[in-house]
């Protein structure tokens, strides 16, 4: 019964913010609040959402201070060099802006942090894909997905857990894997150049300059017209008019200044990053601001400090020393306010979506059936069959519920027949594409927040395309014979 109604809840929950019946945080704390009743733990629902919740809580202050710090980052002008060298490659061009947001994310995504890449990749990106009126959905899950498959790096954690669930080396894991995973990421890049063929025959191509001059002269009429931006259409060579931009953020409105006097970039479609007028830039501090992400991305990678204790440190060090009066400091939090609450929230949400998972035995119970009905003939082929249900365990669960839950189960299944762990815990990575997308995943609610896209929209259109990619590096390691 419990496996039934966990199924059925998360089924529930998937159809109803994909049809958007409900918001993802009223659906991530209603949904299973009702479930808990109808297992008959009502009782227990405060102690499983303050399990959850607790599990969550470090999580939800790295969200909420790395989203300051690199928001403050972002304002003082450290990722302009990065943001004019992306648009110097991309020429405004949808097919080279698509495969450089999948070329950004992935070179980010080195850090190990999804929530670093999301931020980093959505600040950069963003605005040509506003001001392209590109599908934003196309820039979320591009970018879903390069991460996905760099989040299999012995650092980004996947890894560590198959290696420590199953007493492995990280290194023995991963290296043999490369091969894989690198057919996985240019996959990501020949789905980004096909994506981005079908946008650029959408829309057409303009250059930068083109771009750029649109953009002043619609500011000009913005401006003495007192209007919003809403129905203005652009004309693209190549191309028909621009059309609406997917996930419903498409609103040209213009944004009100700040207390410092720059515009703020939340419903704003011009260049933020190629303003090299705004009040925020601190030019003088661009070094110190280089170093500290450098030695803060550095301690986060040895593990010197917590994460969540890390980014707290830096967003107070940034903080007081590119804008040591506390009113520029208190608008700048401000300006990054909405992220954070967004973000933060959703993660709380979801604390109450896993602590009844994992409270009432769902999870549990999920995993049990599923490796009890695999047939005893697919015995010898546990590593294939592993890496087919990394997909769907990984979506539904945490990964620290599939390598420390399911994993174990599996590899003692396969060892039975002859498959080594090595084998099992390569074949566990495979999933990570689509685990990125999942709704137990914070870092995704930054993606989707930061590039205002609903997420049902994301995952209508990632899915499928996440799940290729898995199986694209599934198929290569069994070429390989690395699984």
């Amino acid at each position: 019964m419990l496996t039934i109604l966990g199924f059925a809840m998360i089924a529930t929950f998937l159809v109803l913010i994909m049809m958007k019946k409900m918001s993802p945080i009223a659906a991530l704390v209603l949904i299973p609040a009702l479930f808990c009743v109808f297992v008959g733990k009502g009782a227990k629902l405060g102690d499983y959402v303050l399990d959850g919740v607790t599990d969550l809580a470090p999580t939800a202050a790295m969200l909420m201070f790395a989203i300051v710090y690199f928001g403050v980052m972002i304002d003082v002008g450290l990722f302009d060099p990065i943001v004019r060298g992306i648009l110097k490659f991309c020429k405004a061009d949808p097919m080279r802006i698509v495969v450089g947001t999948a070329l950004l994310a992935a070179i980010v995504s080195l850090d190990g942090d999804g929530s670093t890449t999301f931020m980093i990749t959505v600040s950069a990106m963003y605005p040509l894909y506003k001001r392209l009126k590109m599908s934003l959905v196309v820039m979320t899950g591009v970018a879903a997905m390069a991460n996905g498959v760099m989040n299999t790096l012995p650092w980004g954690g996947p890894t560590a857990r198959a290696a420590t669930a199953l007493k492995l080396d990280a290194s023995d894991i991963f290296v043999p894997m490369i091969p894989a995973l690198l057919v996985g990421l240019l996959f990501v890049f020949v789905l980004s150049y096909v994506l981005g063929v079908r946008e650029r025959r959408r829309l057409g191509v303009l250059t930068l300059d083109e771009v750029l001059e649109e953009e002043k002269e619609t500011a000009t009429v913005l401006v003495g017209s007192g209007g919003s931006g809403d129905g203005k259409v652009s004309m693209r060579k190549g191309g028909t008019a621009g059309a609406g931009v997917a996930g419903g953020a498409g609103s040209g409105t213009d944004a009100p200044e700040d207390a410092t006097g720059s515009a703020a970039s939340e419903d704003d479609d011009g260049f933020q990053g190629l303003d090299p007028n705004r009040s925020t830039l601190r030019p003088k501090l661009y070094w110190f601001n280089a170093l500290l992400t450098v030695g803060l991305l550095t301690a986060m990678i040895m593990e010197l400090l917590p994460i969540p204790v890390l980014f707290l440190l830096g967003a107070a060090l940034v903080l007081t020393v590119n804008f040591p009066h506390i009113p520029d400091q208190k608008a700048r939090i401000a300006a990054h306010a909405e992220n954070v609450l967004n973000v933060s929230g959703m993660v709380f949400a979801a604390a109450v979506f896993t602590g009844v998972l994992q409270g009432t035995g769902m999870v549990d119970n999920m995993a049990k059936w599923m490796v009890d009905v695999i047939p005893a003939s697919m015995g010898p082929h546990m590593a294939l069959v592993t890496g087919i249900l990394s997909l769907p365990l990984t979506y539904f669960m945490s990964n620290d519920g599939f390598y420390f839950g399911v994993l174990p189960v599996l590899a003692e299944a396969g060892a039975a027949h002859g498959v080594s762990p090595l084998e099992m815990a390569r074949a566990s990575l495979v999933g990570q594409p689509l685990h990125m997308s999942s709704p137990l995943v914070p870092a995704v609610y930054v993606l989707v927040g930061m590039a205002k896209v609903e997420f049902g929209d994301h995952t209508k259109f990632v899915v499928k395309w996440a799940a290729l990619t898995c199986l694209v590096i599934l198929g290569a390691g069994m070429l390989f014979g690395i699984i």
